[in-house]
């Protein structure tokens, strides 16, 4: 199915967010401990303004679980996470630089610069496509229903649906569930999106529209981290990729250096597999 992303998608909303710094993800020392399993081990990233990012590895590598952390989905046990400057999800007490967990309305706030996609779809079911994308705006941010609903009106015009405004999530198709969620996440003016295995859940024919959108939004200059197996994907649209295995980042380089000239060998084996 062909998609319509000729305009400009963040002219929908704005135009480009701006972040307060040119560094947007700041990642320092990440570990993260489910029980005794130890998921993340000392995991450092930095992400800049309008770079995309795209994260590979075998499942259980700890891609998704590293980028939840991002928006304090899941907490960490040591290191650091700033976005935009800001450090998310905990503060600094005292002297000597102990941290503790910030107040939910804090980070509330601080999850509202962060779009995220999931592999589910996770639409309100009783709301339709364009209710779906104007909630949040109105309840969160205080925006007007009629400026709410102009927006949201755009966006879904420029993920291709604006004739599916009225419809429930029932009535779409999984690559048009995917396509309001990114719209839904894009109504937030995030200056972060971060997109997990976005098309993991989707029937093949439906993977091309969804990647269609995320490419013209990476054209368009949002910062985006994508977890992903779409390696076709990666090597057009991602200034870097970043190969993960056992919780741990074991190379990055531009596509063209990561798939052609792989320095570890568990990045060789990995991609020997799949490409």
């Amino acid at each position: 199915m062909a998609v319509d992303v000729s305009h400009d998608l963040l002219g929908a909303i704005g135009g480009v967010p701006r972040p307060e710094t040119d560094v947007v993800v700041d990642a320092r020392g990440v570990n993260k401990w489910f029980g005794r399993l130890h998921v993340l081990k000392d995991v450092s990233l930095q992400v800049k303004r309008q770079e995309t990012v795209v994260v590979i590895g075998p499942s259980g590598s700890g891609k998704t679980t590293f980028i939840r952390c991002l928006n304090h989905l899941e907490k960490i046990q040591s290191g650091r996470i700033f976005v935009n400057g800001h450090l998310i999800g905990y503060r600094e007490a005292g002297s000597g630089g102990k941290l503790v967990e910030d107040k939910e309305k804090n980070i509330a706030l601080q999850r509202q610069e962060i779009g995220m996609v999931f592999q589910r779809f996770n639409l309100f079911p009783h709301m339709t496509a364009l209710e779906n994308i104007i909630e949040a705006p109105i309840q969160v941010r205080g925006a007007g229903k009629d400026e709410a609903v102009a927006m949201g009106r755009a966006l879904l015009d420029r993920v291709g649906l604006a004739a599916k405004e009225k419809s429930y999530p029932n009535q779409l198709s999984g690559g048009q569930q995917q396509r309001v969620a990114i719209a839904r996440a894009l109504a937030m003016k995030p200056a972060l999106m971060l997109f997990d295995e976005p098309t993991s859940a989707l029937d093949p024919e439906m993977i091309g529209e969804v990647l269609e959108v995320m490419k013209e939004l990476a054209r368009e200059g949002m910062t985006m981290i994508v977890v992903s197996h779409e390696m076709g994907f990666a090597r057009e649209v991602a200034n870097r990729v970043v190969m993960m295995d056992e919780g741990v980042v074991v190379e990055e380089g531009t596509p063209d250096q990561l798939f052609s000239q792989p320095t570890q060998e568990r990045t060789k084996t990995f991609l020997s597999k799949i490409l």
